[in-house]
């Protein structure tokens, strides 16, 4: 590809990628350009209409991106709302979808006076890094269990003043119990018979960031139900992703507990039940 002009390499690289079976092959053509040219995706689409060269190096990535390797792990980045994360093996690529969960607990927070929030199992600490820039003011903890992804974490949240915790969700912050305003949790929830369809989910994200536990998938949820409980104020928020099928069972759970009231499930942007939410009675 190194020969070809930009535009012609891109066409090129759309094609391996999309016979690969990777689902946005010229997006990620392109966000592999931008990766190695230093520029925006707008700039290589205006390189590539100017006929601009393409860039040395395109056709290796382009190869290992058609290896299914997700394309976050070739550049070392992965956008999340505002922020630009560092991840990289070892550590769970941020999913828009979890952006919207972000967006209710930061509704919630913003009514109120130094909010003091959790963030239970922050992985690349992209929820509590979200938190701690969109919430002004806000006190944000993190909880990470994986040493690997509490490194990642460590180099994103060490910026922005996030409090990181190397623990696990079901006993950290203890110190802490009854005293926090929002509770995030985005725990791992696919049941243990549920590979996951998506090569770069089942080869590449760390299975202790995926399986939840249990035929259900629900046991880490449950955990960290139950750590929200001991952690939030009386009337505190608890807001917490899951798969769109386990909505019903952790709405189930939330009310079998006794603890929790207004106990709503959390649309994503495709309509999907995809988390949620409650408060502590």
């Amino acid at each position: 590809m190194e020969s070809q002009d930009l535009a012609a390499a891109l066409r090129a690289a759309a094609a391996v990628l999309a016979e690969a079976g990777v689902p946005s092959p010229r997006v990620d053509a392109e966000l592999l350009a931008a990766h190695l040219l230093g520029e925006s995706v707008g700039r290589v689409r205006a390189l590539a209409l100017a006929g601009a060269p393409a860039p040395e190096g395109l056709d290796g990535l382009v190869a290992e991106r058609a290896q299914r390797v997700p394309l976050q792990h070739i550049t070392g980045r992965a956008q999340f709302r505002y922020l630009e994360l560092q991840v990289g093996p070892g550590v769970f690529v941020p999913r828009p979808e979890t952006e919207i969960v972000v967006q209710h607990a930061i509704d919630h927070a913003h009514g109120l006076a130094r909010p003091k929030m959790a963030d239970l199992g922050t992985g690349s600490g992209a929820i509590a890094g979200a938190l701690a820039t969109e919430v002004p003011g806000s006190r944000v903890y993190a909880v990470e269990l994986s040493e690997l992804a509490h490194a990642w974490a460590e180099r994103n949240l060490a910026p922005l003043g996030v409090e990181l915790v190397l623990g696990d969700l079901r006993t950290a912050l203890a110190e802490h119990d009854g005293t926090f305003d929002v509770v995030v949790s985005n725990p791992p929830y696919i049941p243990a018979e549920a590979v996951p369809r998506e090569p770069e989910v089942a080869e590449h994200d760390p299975q202790l960031a995926l399986y939840g536990g249990g035929a259900d998938g629900l046991e880490l949820p449950a955990a960290a139900a139950a750590a929200a409980a001991r952690l939030l104020k009386p009337g505190g928020y608890f807001i917490m992703e899951h798969a769109e099928v386990q909505a019903a069972a952790v709405a189930r759970l939330l009310e079998a507990s006794g603890r929790w009231r207004d106990v709503a499930t959390v649309l994503d942007l495709t309509g999907r039940e995809r988390a949620t939410s409650a408060l502590l009675r």
